[in-house]
């Protein structure tokens, strides 16, 4: 994604899974054979994901399956999962899709010249790049002004992460308000509310709109397909 000649009013920033994409299972068939790889023992159990940044799922992985968590081993695992990934496109792209509305979406904020899209995810960098082009999705979104689960552990940092890099990438100032964070968990919510920005949350995962406003989302919708911002 290249800049526009136009500054843009409005940030908007995506997480990836279960928000425009789901892998139904690949990522997890991922992890159970990238751990055995960096670790040399099997995952006997593997921390929750749901709205974490992968620095904080490698960490507690190792963890709860007895091994010391040191930057060597965050770094093994973050490698063999990438390998994993990228051994893996043609199943990830037969097996998982992108979920009703995304493309569309995606092609319509894109268009509009005073929106200014980027990724904020706890996919490491280049698993979210992976993903994201598998669905032929990653053309639309722009990763210099993106936050990945590699920048920072906590996921409220990556807001703040985005918006520096985003403000870097385009020369617009993003106040909270022109900031749209949209997710389909209550740690996207967290996130985006920690950092006092706006948060759209997409009941496409686990968590449903009611869920989504107790946790104190901006807006909620059911699919990609009801998002006005």
């Amino acid at each position: 994604m290249t800049t526009s000649d136009a500054t843009p009013r409005t940030l908007v920033l995506w997480d990836i899974d279960h928000t425009l994409i789901e892998t139904r299972g690949v990522g997890r068939a991922i992890y159970d054979r990238a751990f055995p790889a960096a670790t040399g023992q099997p995952l006997a159990k593997l921390a929750t994901i749901a709205g974490k940044t992968e620095l904080d799922i490698m960490a507690e992985s190792l963890k709860v399956n007895g091994l010391e968590v040191t930057d060597r081993a965050i770094q093994k695992l973050a490698d063999a999962l990438i390998r994993g990934y990228e051994d893996a496109r043609e199943n990830l792209a037969t097996t998982g899709r992108a979920l009703p509305g995304a493309l569309e979406t995606l092609e319509r904020f894109a268009a509009d010249r005073t929106i200014h899209q980027a990724i904020l995810t706890g996919n490491l960098r280049d698993v979210a790049r992976i993903k994201l082009e598998v669905f032929d999705l990653a053309s639309l979104l722009d990763f210099d002004s993106s936050a990945f689960g590699d920048d920072h552990a906590e996921r409220s940092a990556l807001v703040q992460i985005a918006r520096q890099r985003a403000e870097a990438r385009t020369g617009a100032r993003f106040d909270n308000e022109q900031i749209v964070l949209i997710g389909d968990t209550p740690n996207d919510v967290k996130a985006g509310l920690s950092a006092g920005v706006r948060v759209v949350g997409v009941a496409t995962g686990k968590t449903s709109e009611a869920e989504l406003r107790h946790a104190g989302a901006t807006q909620t919708v059911p699919t990609l397909l009801n998002l006005q911002l």
